[in-house]
């Protein structure tokens, strides 16, 4: 089963798979930015969005803090400038909480309310492998919209990340 190094790693995996995807999106106008899309939630404003809005949810989890959002379709930062900041700042808290996360941890249970209200029971390991995979999940999905735009899409690939950490000798 996953240990925490392996959390750890794809902490600053998401912050830089975040970097790219961002940096690319800065290429669009703010009429592409906002402009309605195939997907989940129909556009890449609305999807980072999403995904940031799905973080905080979790975190607030993690950290046992208020959470600030009521539903997952929020749009908290129309703006993609504003967004990019507010991205940037929670994958800085992502990676903290990793490397403040106490091994033993992972075994135990986090106790929450899901959106709905309803108390929840789930080991911390596994709902911090959704965590992983919901970013990665909804990420797939804005660097899909993003070909259908005038800006190549990054590569965004894990391997590629773990290369650029453990470069060949």
């Amino acid at each position: 089963m996953a240990d925490l190094p392996y959390f750890r790693r794809l902490a600053r995996y998401n912050r830089w798979a975040n970097r790219r995807l961002y940096f690319a999106c800065a290429e669009l106008s703010a009429a592409d930015w906002a402009a309605p899309r195939a997907g989940f939630f129909p556009s890449l404003q609305k999807t980072l969005n999403h995904i940031l809005v799905g973080d905080r949810v979790w975190l607030s989890r993690f950290e046992a803090v208020e959470l600030v959002h009521r539903r997952l379709d929020e749009v908290p930062y129309p703006d993609f400038s504003d967004l990019k900041a507010a991205r940037e700042t929670e994958d800085e808290r992502i990676v903290t909480y990793t490397e403040r996360l106490d091994p033993d941890q992972l075994d135990s249970d986090l106790r929450y309310r899901n959106m709905a209200g309803e108390a929840q029971v789930t080991p911390l390991r596994w709902t911090l492998a959704h965590f992983f995979n919901h970013q990665a999940h909804h990420r797939g999905q804005a660097h899909a919209m993003l070909s259908s735009t005038r800006v190549a899409p990054p590569s965004i690939d894990l391997i590629l990340f773990l290369r650029e950490e453990f470069p060949a000798a």
